[in-house]
């Protein structure tokens, strides 16, 4: 008798089966956990890029150049030799450097046509209106700038279009393209 209820003990497997049961359930939230922390920590990765873009997006908006008035070119008999123009800063943003240095701009203004393109123009700039003594251009503030043509390369005369790429350090390039009317005056004012 004693040997058939140590047979039945030998037997019993009911206990192993929920051991088993356990364990498996153990590795399936482990598993479960370990998922749910990689998906949770590449949605905050991928939320802190997203907002590095917009913030980067921010600053390029804020940091650009805006026309204010009209594109006066002087002239003698045969071509253009000054193109002057006013900007403003763009959404009151970041201030953008138009210190006019020869050569050394950090902002720097380049020549485009269908004949020619130049990539640094020389050119200067000057304060309008209210502002303070620096060469920044900050919010509220206008600067006008001539640009020098006769070192575009070529000869700018009648009938001929080109164009003015205004590039900052930072933000959108300011693109300026007109053209020359059919007789060049001392002053014309470029549609």
């Amino acid at each position: 008798m004693l040997k058939k209820q140590a047979g039945k003990m030998q037997r019993d497997e009911r206990g192993i089966t929920g051991l088993e049961t356990a364990i498996i359930l153990i590795a399936f939230v482990v598993v479960a956990s370990v998922f749910a922390y990689t998906v949770l920590t590449a949605g905050i990765f991928s939320a802190q890029k997203g907002q590095e873009a917009v913030y980067t997006g921010l600053a390029q908006a804020r940091s650009t150049l805006e026309l204010k008035g009209e594109v006066v070119a002087k002239a003698n008999a045969t071509a253009v030799t000054q193109v002057i123009f006013s900007v403003s800063n763009a959404l009151d943003g970041e201030s953008i450097d138009l210190t006019g240095t020869t050569g050394n701009n950090v902002t720097v203004i380049a020549y485009a046509s269908s004949g020619n393109r130049t990539e640094e123009l020389s050119w200067t700039a000057s304060p309008q209106g209210w502002g303070d003594s620096d060469d920044l251009l900050e919010a509220g503030e206008m600067f006008e700038i001539t640009v020098d043509m006769t070192s575009a390369g070529e000869t700018i005369g009648t009938y001929h279009t080109f164009t003015l790429e205004v590039k900052p350090p930072v933000g959108s390039a300011l693109i300026i393209e007109r053209t020359t009317p059919a007789f060049l005056n001392s002053v014309i004012i470029l549609n």
